[in-house]
C-alpha cells in the first residue's frame, strides 16, 4: 500500500505538496501516536467519521491504523444519523454529496481538525464556513481525470454517431438500411473541439482525441495554460463566443460557480453550428436544460451527451429523455473500481495529514 501511494501521490501532486515518501509517513505515524497523550492510554489518538457505508476499503484501512472509526451505516445515508454520529469527532471523510455546511460543523464540535471529501468538485461544501472556522479541507481531483476523460470521449463519439437513436431504431423495428444516407453522424477526424474549462480533465480528453486526428483544440479559461502544453495539444485560448461559433464539438469541463451557472443557454446554443455536439461532464447546472431541450428538438444543434444533469437523479419523466439526439448517463464519470479506491486513499491521507497539522496531499484551498 505504501509503495502504491508513493507512486500515486507522485502522479497527482508532482512533488508540489512536499510529499517525501517513507520519511514523512514515519513522521506522521509518530505524530499520530503522540496524539494519544491527549486521550486515554488504551484509545486510538483520533476519532474519524466515515459518512458513507460504501467508502472503499483502501481508505478505511489507512485510517483504521491510528484512528477510531465511526461509520454512517444507512443507505442512502440519513442526515439524522450523520448528525448524531458526528459529535465529538476529530476528522471526517466525507463520502457523499450531502450538504457540508454550518449545521454539520456545529454538530461535530470545536475539536474538529480535518475534513476531506471523496470528490473533485466541492460545490456542495459551504467553503466560506469551513474557511471561517479554519478547518483544513481536502478533496480528490486529478486522480479521477483519466476515468472521466475516457467516458467523455465515449460520450462524444456516441452522441456524434447517434448510438442512442440507432439502438431505438432496432428496438422499434425501424432498421432502414436500404437508405444510402441513413443515420449519418458527425466525424471526429479533422474536427475542431472546444473546451469550456481546460484543466486536468479537459487536457486529458484532448490528449485522447489527438489520436483521432482532430484539427484543432480551442479552449476558454480565465488564464492561459502553459505554452508547452498548448503546443503539445495544438490548443489555442479563445473567447467564449469564438469557441461556440468555431467548434464542432463543445466539451464542458469547468467547475460550477456563480459565473458558470447557466452559461450554456439559448443565446449560446444559437451561436453554435447546427452540426455541433455538446458534451457535459462537469456539472448539470452549467447548462440551462430547458434551452438545451429546445435546441435539440428544433435541431438547432446536432446532439448532446451528458454525464451530469440537474437535478440528480433526473426524473424519469424528464422531457430530455424523450429526445433521440441526446445520450444521458447517471453521473458515472469516475465510476471505476481503481478510481474509487484511489479517491478513498487520497481522502484518507488528507484526513490524516490534517489531524497532525500537516499540509494535505490535495487541499481544497
Amino acid at each position: 500500500m505504501l509503495n502504491r501511494f508513493i507512486s500515486l501521490s507522485a502522479l497527482i501532486v508532482k512533488g508540489s505538496c512536499g510529499f517525501q515518501g517513507p520519511g514523512l509517513l514515519s513522521k506522521r505515524q509518530s505524530l499520530l501516536k503522540s496524539g494519544a497523550k491527549n486521550k486515554t492510554m488504551s484509545a486510538k489518538p483520533f476519532k474519524v467519521l466515515i459518512t458513507h457505508p460504501e467508502v472503499p476499503q483502501s481508505g478505511i484501512d489507512l485510517l483504521n491504523e491510528n484512528c477510531e472509526l465511526v461509520r454512517v451505516e444507512s443507505l442512502p445515508p440519513k442526515r439524522s444519523e450523520l448528525l448524531q454520529k458526528i459529535r465529538g469527532v476529530d476528522g471526517i471523510l466525507w463520502g457523499g454529496h450531502e450538504a457540508l455546511n454550518a449545521e454539520v460543523l456545529d454538530a461535530a464540535g470545536p475539536q474538529l481538525k480535518s475534513i476531506s471529501t471523496m470528490s473533485a468538485g466541492i460545490d456542495y461544501v459551504d467553503l466560506d464556513e469551513v474557511k471561517r472556522r479554519k478547518i483544513p479541507l481536502g478533496h480528490t481531483p486529478t486522480v479521477l481525470d483519466n476515468a472521466v476523460a475516457d467516458l467523455a470521449v465515449g460520450l462524444l463519439i456516441a452522441a456524434g454517431r447517434r448510438f442512442h437513436e440507432g439502438r431505438k431504431k432496432i428496438e422499434t423495428g425501424n432498421w432502414e438500411n436500404y437508405h444510402l444516407n441513413w443515420m449519418l453522424g458527425q466525424d471526429v477526424r479533422d474536427s475542431v473541439v472546444g473546451f469550456y474549462g481546460f484543466g486536468g480533465i479537459g487536457q486529458a480528453i484532448a490528449k485522447r482525441l489527438s489520436g483521432f486526428d482532430i484539427d484543432q483544440v480551442l479552449y476558454t479559461t480565465r488564464r492561459r495554460i502553459d505554452r508547452e502544453t498548448e503546443k503539445e495539444l495544438n490548443a489555442k485560448k479563445v473567447e467564449f463566443n469564438e469557441l461556440l461559433t468555431k467548434s464542432d464539438f463543445v466539451v464542458i469541463a469547468a467547475p460550477l460557480t456563480a459565473a458558470t451557472q447557466g452559461v450554456f443557454n439559448a443565446t449560446a446554443f444559437n451561436k453554435m453550428k447546427n452540426t455541433a455536439v455538446l458534451i457535459n461532464i462537469a456539472r448539470g447546472k452549467i447548462v440551462n436544460q430547458n434551452d438545451l431541450y429546445d435546441a435539440l428538438r428544433s435541431n438547432r444543434i446536432f446532439a448532446a451527451g451528458l454525464d451530469v444533469v440537474d437535478p440528480e437523479p433526473l426524473p424519469p419523466n424528464s422531457k430530455l429523455l424523450t429526445l433521440d439526439n441526446i445520450i444521458i448517463l447517471p453521473h458515472i464519470g469516475s465510476a471505476t473500481n481503481r478510481t474509487r479506491s484511489d479517491m478513498a486513499t487520497i481522502a484518507a491521507h488528507n484526513v490524516l495529514r490534517g489531524l497532525v497539522g500537516e499540509r494535505m496531499l490535495s487541499p481544497a484551498y
